[in-house]
């Protein structure tokens, strides 16, 4: 049911396991870690013979616990790729020799990284970060603590009247807040999140803060380029302080055959690439190329545009994320990362493109919301525009608890839209997954030399899209990618020589618009994606040549002699 709502912790367990039970041969599903609240965070491995090392696809949700659809985007990924296994010639109008190579690659699926922040916001409707959990040594300061004041099973806001309030009602839309201007006449109102106030002093109320008692933010807490929480909120204690982060991290670190990320957000419709703490001019320009290939797969695929992260995703000026999940698969890992923030509701409400587009999230004007809520009737059954109803604070007095519930239609999409969000992003996806490396051997000659002698020549090709290094900024990592190729014999004398070192291969892609791949002016490389390896020896019977990277795996050719 993941495509017409969003599911439980336990009802994602369900399905998951379901999938393993029904397709043993090429679903397993693995405990990576365990949240502090005792939920197993779940890993889909999807292919057959999971534990030979080949290039794999990596996609992971729901990191920040009310973006529901990564969820049900990276289930429906999986559900495509085990039809894949499971007799289907083609998925998604993709050809079908895509579909045979999308078979030799494995993938990794994390469907929701944050159980137990995802399991709060379904029950009860709060805004949390990432985990409903707060392990900070705090002060007496007053805070706010997120609470259902009134009994509905809902915490969401609250409104009091107040002659100082910064809202006021929309006078044609009621129940509508927006903000204050000179023009209003009131009455007036102060909106704070529906909760207590901790260390409560009877007069001063403290401002709310989104963090205020949920402490990590989970996209913060990578190890690449960290920095503590003084410096950015939501960092966490210490770089993967959060079992969550550390699940990730010690399991991607283990499988450097990772050449491709998704890491899944809502909401905007926009993909966002590294880099996210330099502009392009500091870039790989053959890293650029590639990503130059993903934003035109997004304009056809998902209209959704591919902005650079440090160009248009800050939400302050020459201050980049730290922390980051992307900065972290790309720059550490090696890997063809990026974000989707998926579900545009930008558009549903008929906002231009902006730029940066991070300012569709600061600069909103008021009929844009009012938009918003005429949108809500039409079109997402009045979900998120809950009614003000009258309750007693055991702190404030009389409040009105009530407003906007933004599980669904704001912070993701609409359950009737969830479908075809999740089919066009596969489509997307499972083409980036198809660029993987893809190693191969063949027996070129044997030649006889003297007496029983013998020299036998095999050529190590990729025939995929992607090098075997992945990203040309990969070699500057301490990921070593090189390829190597080794002779063995139980019955012949081999040479000293029965190793050896095949490097980096290219692929046949070089992204869009490199300067190399001019219509005007068309020219092939060289055999920079082929290697010719000579082996000598003596003897007669069987010789086993192997080929294997870090991030290829080996493949295997048995030549008589």
């Amino acid at each position: 049911m993941f495509r017409e709502r969003y599911l439980t912790h336990e009802e994602m367990v369900t399905t998951m396991h379901g999938w393993q039970a029904a397709h043993p041969e090429c679903v397993h599903v693995a405990t990576i870690g365990k949240t502090t609240e005792g939920r197993d965070i779940l890993l889909l491995v999807i292919g057959p013979d999971r534990d030979r090392i080949r290039p794999a696809a990596w996609i992971d949700g729901n990191m920040h616990a009310t973006e529901l659809c990564g969820s049900s985007v990276a289930l429906a990924i999986a559900e495509d790729v085990i039809a894949l296994h499971s007799g289907k010639k083609t998925i998604r109008d993709l050809p079908e020799h895509v579909c045979d190579r999308l078979r030799e690659v494995l993938f990794y699926v994390l469907p929701r990284m944050c159980p137990d922040g995802a399991d709060a916001v379904l029950k009860s409707g709060r805004y949390v970060r990432s985990n409903a959990r707060d392990r900070r040594t705090h002060s007496p300061t007053p805070r706010w603590i997120v609470e259902d004041v009134d009994g509905d099973g809902l915490a969401l806001v609250m409104r009091k009247r107040d002659a100082t309030g910064d809202y006021v009602e929309a006078p044609d839309m009621p129940g509508i807040m927006l903000p204050r201007t000179i023009e209003d006449v009131g009455p007036f109102y102060k909106v704070y999140p529906e909760g207590r106030i901790e260390n409560f002093d009877g007069k001063n109320i403290p401002n709310p803060h989104y963090l205020s008692d949920n402490d990590a933010d989970v996209n913060r807490n990578f190890p690449y380029g960290w920095a503590p929480n003084h410096e950015q909120l939501g960092a966490g204690i210490y770089a993967m302080s959060e079992p969550e982060t550390r699940a990730v991290v010690e399991f991607t670190t283990a499988h450097p055959n990772i050449a491709t990320w998704l890491n899944l957000h809502t909401f905007g419709g926009v993909y966002i690439r590294p880099l996210g703490g330099a502009p392009d001019s500091k870039m790989n320009p053959t890293d650029l190329g590639l990503y130059n290939q993903i934003e035109a797969w997004g304009k056809e695929y998902t209209g959704y545009p591919t902005v650079s992260g440090f160009h248009e995703f800050l939400y302050e000026p020459d201050k980049p994320l730290r922390g980051d999940i992307t900065d972290y698969a790309y720059h550490q890992r090696g890997a063809l990362a990026y974000t989707c923030e998926l579900w545009d509701l930008f558009a549903k409400l008929g906002i231009e493109r902006k730029k940066p587009f991070v300012d569709h999230y600061r600069i909103l004007t008021r009929d844009d919301l009012k938009n918003l809520a005429t949108w809500d009737k039409a079109n997402n059954e009045s979900r998120l525009f809950r009614p003000w109803k009258k309750a007693q604070h055991p702190q404030l007095g009389e409040v009105e608890v009530g407003g906007m519930d933004t599980r669904v239609g704001m912070s993701n999409p609409p359950y009737e839209m969830i479908a075809d969000i999740c089919e066009a992003q596969s489509k997307m996806y499972l083409r980036i997954a198809a660029m993987a490396p893809s190693l191969h051997i063949e027996h070129v000659s044997t030649t006889k030399l003297a007496g029983d002698a013998w020299r036998v020549d095999v050529a190590i090709e990729n025939r995929g899209y992607l090098p075997t290094n992945v990203l040309e900024s990969a070699k500057e990592i301490s990921l070593d990618a090189r390829v190597f190729v080794e002779a063995e014999s139980a019955s012949c004398k081999l040479a000293s020589d029965a190793r050896v070192c095949a490097g980096h291969l290219s692929g046949w892609g070089r992204g869009l618009f490199d300067a190399s791949t001019s219509i005007f002016h068309a020219r092939s490389r060289g055999s920079l994606s082929r290697f010719v390896a000579s082996f000598t020896g003596e003897g007669q019977g069987a010789v086993q040549i192997s080929a294997h990277g870090l991030r290829t795996g080996g493949i295997k050719l048995v030549i008589e002699v």
